[in-house]
Order: structure tokens, then C-alpha cells, then sequence
């Protein structure tokens, strides 16, 4: 079966699902696909049991086709863009300072959390995995993802604060995490177990650093390409153009696709875009890249739910994937609440708001997508089913749940008195 069928099935399954949950079950958008492609899924894994060859042909389909690869070099620097392109940056500017510190310290420690926990437990269970490869699934299963957040945070009426600092760190932490990510791949795949930091820091500050630099100096010139001209039609494509283009220059020049997206979208959404494009111009503009968003994230919930196919379900297996829930969330409530102790006045969150930060800290295609790219290895499988218990436990259980949490805190007085 060839990219294209895929593809058609891929859109079909993704518009029977969204019209059934949006006339039927009515969870919020991606929630309610992800739901219903993770039944089919099961209904193919359990079909195994009375139709042998066709399970067999579907599980050849989906595990020789190359998922990770498109949602990591394609997928991703649309979802990124489209994604920053509608973010306020008044809104993140002003709470600047705890997006960075969640995006960047809280990713690195949680990485290191996650992977010394990650390590005991393997051991524990009986499949021991080595040190360097938990470490790895620290960085796969790190970074948040705002996409099935959004829109349930602004249908509960949350403060701005509060979503502007889950939005804002989702944005950045995708792409420190994939530059993390990146690093320590590369000492896996030179067959070292030990880390020398010194080549490790280099990396990340070229991967990082030089995306978000690169990334810049394309919004800039975009955002003086669309000053020039006026006709929509035209802008609407140079903003096509810089994307791809953009984006597959960073793979050329090592640096973080993710971070360049993320920067040249906010720079193209917010700065001084009244005089960059016209009225005509930006409701096109934003329109178009809102649909490209909505479709390719259709698309993505989709097609990860379908992963559960490739899983190995040995007993240990699902144990180590059970206690890698506890392990993340865990993780992320360390980091949340201990940034909040050591500097109140610096994130400015209350305990209540720092409750909803922790749980809307959501997984999703992203750590599919790393997990799946890693080399083929005894690991891979414990990894795989640890990543995906993780991204089910968190759209499904805490998505469907965080609407009410944000309504019962937003319902209530806001507290005074900071995590301190």
C-alpha cells in the first residue's frame, strides 16, 4: 500500500471519527478522535485472535510505515508554526519568566527524574534497561504537548496567566526536548555509556541557541517580504514556502526545527502585523494555517492511536508502561511545585494554579514520534509501551478531567498566597 492510500485512509478514518464524536460523544476535538482510533486499534490487535492473515498485513503496513519520520520532519514544523503563529506574545511575555524556567530547567531535571526513577523500576520489574536509555525515555516523555489543552482551558474561562504558561512552555519544551533528545541519541548511538558534558552542552547550545536564532532572522525576513506586497494569495504561500524550506534547513545545518518554527511563528503572528499584512491579508492568513493545524492534528491523533498494533504486550512489559504514568507525573509535579518553592515571586503561581499547570502538562504525538525513531534495540519495545501508556494516560484521563479541575479553580476565589 503506497503514502497515498495511507493517506486517504488516514483522512477518511479522521472525518468518520470527528463526526461521530462531535454528533454522538462530543469530548473536545483531538480527545475524541484519539478515543475512537484507540478502540478500532484495539478491535484490529484483538482480531488477531479469528483472522490471522489480515492482522498480520495491517501489522506490516503500520510498522513499515515510517511514522516517526513524518511527523518529526514534516508534521511537526507545520504544527509548530501554525501553533506560535496563533499564540499571543503579550501573553507570554508576561509570564516570560516561569515558561522559560518550566520549558528549559524543567525538561532538563525532569529528564533526569524521570530517568533515575525509570532505571530503578526496570530494575525492580526484572527487565533491566541501561542508564543512558532511561535517560532517553526522560527526554521522549518530558516535553508537553498544548494541543488537546487549548481549547478546554479557554472553554473553562481559565485566567490568561495560567494559559499562557501552559501554551507558552508547550511551545518551547517540544523544542528543547527534541534538542535534548537529539544529544543524548548521540551518545547511545556512539556506543558510550558515559556522558561527556562538555560535547553534550555544545550540542544542545548549537541545536538550541542556533534554532532560535535562525529562526528569528526568518520571521524577520518574512515579515518584510509580506510588508512589501499586498495580495493574500501570494503571502499565503511565502509563509508555505519559509515553513518547508525553513524547516528542512535546520535538518542541514543541525540545528532545532522545532525552536525555529516556534520563534519565526511568533515573530510572523505578532510583530507589528498590522503593518506586515493587511486586514484581507492576516484573516487569510490565520485562517488557512487554523485549518492546516485542525487537519494535520486530525491526522497525527489518528494515526499514533494506531501504534498500539506494533506493542509487545509481555507482562513486565505493561508493568514497567503502568508505573511509567506514575513515574511522569510524579516527575512533573516535583518540578512544577519546586520551581513555584525556591522562586514564588518569579512564577507568581498560586497552589491552585500550580495543581492545573501540573496536570495539564499533556503527551502526545511528539513522544510517539521520538520513540518510534529510536534504533532498533532489545529496549526499544520497553520504551515504546512505557511512551504510549504515558500519551493514553494523559489524553485520555487527564484531558477529559482537566476542564473540570479549571472550572472548579476558576469557580473559587483565586488565593493570595503563593507555593512557598
Amino acid at each position: 500500500m503506497n503514502s497515498y492510500f495511507i493517506l486517504i485512509a488516514l483522512m477518511g478514518l479522521a472525518a468518520g471519527f470527528a463526526y461521530i464524536n462531535h454528533k454522538f460523544i462530543k469530548m473536545p476535538f483531538v480527545i475524541g478522535l484519539f478515543f475512537l482510533s484507540t478502540i478500532l486499534s484495539l478491535v484490529v490487535l484483538f482480531s488477531h485472535a479469528w483472522d490471522v492473515s489480515h492482522f498480520e498485513h495491517l501489522k506490516k503496513i503500520i510498522m513499515t510505515t515510517d511514522l516517526s519520520k513524518f511527523i518529526l520532519e514534516i508534521m511537526l514544523g507545520f504544527l509548530l508554526f501554525a501553533g506560535s503563529l496563533h499564540t499571543s506574545w503579550g501573553g507570554i511575555k508576561s509570564q516570560l519568566k516561569p515558561v522559560t524556567l518550566f520549558s528549559v530547567l524543567g525538561v532538563i531535571f525532569s529528564t533526569a527524574i524521570i530517568g533515575g526513577l525509570f532505571y530503578e523500576v526496570c530494575i525492580l520489574v526484572g527487565y533491566p534497561v541501561d542508564f543512558i536509555y532511561c535517560l532517553v525515555f526522560g527526554a521522549i516523555i518530558s516535553p508537553t504537548d498544548p494541543i488537546a489543552v487549548i481549547g478546554i482551558l479557554t472553554k473553562a474561562n481559565v485566567s490568561k496567566k495560567i494559559e499562557a504558561t501552559i501554551v507558552g512552555e508547550s511551545l518551547f519544551n517540544d523544542g528543547v526536548g527534541v534538542v535534548l533528545f537529539i544529544s543524548l541519541l548521540e551518545i547511545v548511538q556512539s556506543g558510550s555509556n558515559s556522558i561527556n558534558f562538555f560535547h553534550f552542552s555544545t550540542l544542545f547550545v548549537q541545536e538550541a541557541i542556533g534554532g532560535i536564532i535562525f529562526g528569528l532572522a526568518l520571521g524577520y525576513l518574512l515579515h518584510q517580504l509580506l510588508r512589501s506586497i499586498d495580495n493574500y494569495e501570494t503571502e499565503v504561500l511565502l509563509t508555505i514556502a519559509f515553513v518547508m524550506i525553513g524547516y528542512s534547513l535546520c535538518f542541514y545545518f543541525h540545528i532545532s526545527g522545532a525552536l525555529a518554527m516556534v520563534m519565526m511563528g511568533l515573530l510572523v503572528g505578532n510583530f507589528n502585523t498590522e503593518k506586515a499584512m493587511s486586514d484581507t491579508t492576516a484573516q487569510y492568513v490565520r485562517k488557512f494555517w487554523g485549518l492546516v493545524d485542525v487537519i494535520l492534528n486530525a491526522i497525527l491523533f489518528v494515526s499514533i492511536a494506531f501504534v498500539i498494533v506494533m506493542l509487545d504486550f509481555k507482562s513486565g512489559y505493561v508493568l514497567i508502561g503502568i508505573s511509567s504514568i506514575f513515574i511522569a507525573l510524579l516527575a512533573r509535579a516535583i518540578i512544577i511545585y519546586s520551581i513555584c518553592f525556591v522562586l514564588p515571586r518569579t512564577t507568581n503561581l498560586a497552589r491552585k494554579e500550580a495543581r492545573l499547570v501540573v496536570w495539564g502538562g499533556l503527551r502526545g504525538g511528539l513522544s510517539i514520534a521520538l520513540v518510534l525513531s529510536l534504533p532498533e534495540s532489545e529496549v526499544k519495545p520497553i520504551l515504546m509501551i512505557a511512551t504510549y501508556a504515558c500519551v493514553v494516560f494523559s489524553i485520555l484521563v487527564q484531558g477529559l478531567t482537566i476542564e473540570r479541575m479549571a472550572k472548579a479553580i476558576s469557580s473559587n476565589q483565586p488565593e493570595i498566597k503563593t507555593v512557598d
